[in-house]
């Protein structure tokens, strides 16, 4: 299995190494990016990736190794520890830049059939608010099937992570990386992301964006082509 490691954060913390636990539980080539490390640009607002095309973007040929290395891969592994409840602010810098990409605009049909995993970890709690920010980004997408995993280390360093605790994420993770490795290949979206990208298709016969529309003309999917076959 190709999997795509992504970390919000360049240390290699309690998050980065659940994250690689996963990985490694389920196999196969992995490659990894640490954020801001690999990619440490802001959205500018420039709007160039939504009117035009996203390579457009002042940032385009930075993100084009992270995007080629997705686009390649079965599974997305994204990993952030808790920031004021919320993804690290280098995570969200990268997944604004994938704006274009979500279902109401030009969604890449090869996301439809992989999966994803949104992992975070923190001292006390936001452990859920921060898998959200990464999920919706995925959601949107049109990644397949998503899996979120947080979880209370109650401390700042893994090395001093109660055994008991460390027990509980192996155990968690073990048997996250069965389900992954059970559903490899056979990945389908979700009743609620066929239903949004409905709608979405909706919207572009009666006229949106005019790159969004001839994208979506020329993938076939306003006749009866769809991402996910």
């Amino acid at each position: 299995m190709r999997i795509v490691l992504i970390n919000g954060i360049n240390h290699k913390g309690s998050t980065y190494n659940i994250g690689k636990m996963l990985a490694e539980k389920i196999g196969g080539e992995t490659k990894e990016f640490f954020l801001p490390k690999d990619f440490d640009k802001f959205c500018t607002g420039c709007t160039n990736c939504f009117m035009e095309n996203e390579n457009k973007c002042p940032h385009y040929d930075k993100l084009k190794v992270i995007t080629e290395a997705m686009d390649k891969a079965d599974l997305l592994i994204l990993t952030s520890p808790v920031y004021v409840y919320h993804a690290t602010g280098a995570m969200k810098a990268f997944l604004d830049h994938y704006g274009y990409r979500w279902m109401v605009h030009r969604p890449n049909e090869v996301m439809f059939k992989k999966q994803a995993v949104c992992i975070s970890t923190a001292a006390g709690a936001g452990m859920k608010s921060t898998n959200k920010d990464m999920a919706d980004s995925l959601f949107f997408w049109g990644i397949g099937k998503i899996y979120k995993y947080g979880v209370a280390v109650r401390e700042t360093s893994f090395d001093r992570v109660d055994e008991k605790i460390r027990n509980k994420i192996d155990k968690k993770i073990t048997s996250l990386s069965k389900k992954i490795r059970k559903n490899e290949g056979k990945v389908k979206p979700s009743l609620k992301t066929k239903a949004f990208f409905f709608i979405m298709r909706m919207m572009m016969k009666k006229g949106w964006n005019e790159a969004d529309v001839k994208y979506w003309r020329d993938k076939g999917w306003l006749d009866k082509k769809r991402p996910w076959k």
